[in-house]
């Protein structure tokens, strides 16, 4: 797995948020999740709706969570599936 890139010019982004405080106190930030899981972006759209729809957009976060598994479900099925049955999201 790999970790986010260290540069020490660089403010540590983690420390501070723009636009809000609803990703601040959670215990792994939601991008470091996703770098270190290499995560595709519809599936870390989710996961981003999913960690911050109490403290941010409420159900509408919800929503939009459900409208990227919506877009994946339709992509995926509209594509022929790989040996696994996933479809590379590399490509979308």
């Amino acid at each position: 797995m790999s970790q986010p890139p260290k540069n020490p010019e660089l403010p540590a982004t983690n420390s501070r948020q723009v636009g809000g405080v609803h990703y601040k106190n959670v215990a792994i930030q939601h991008w470091d999740f996703v770098i270190a899981n290499e995560i595709p972006y519809m599936e870390a759209q989710v996961i981003r709706y999913i960690l911050r729809w109490r403290k941010k957009g409420g159900t509408e976060d919800l929503r939009k969570a459900i409208h990227f598994i919506e877009k994946m479900i339709e992509v995926e099925e509209a594509v022929e599936p790989q040996a696994h049955g996933y479809v590379d999201q590399d490509r979308i």
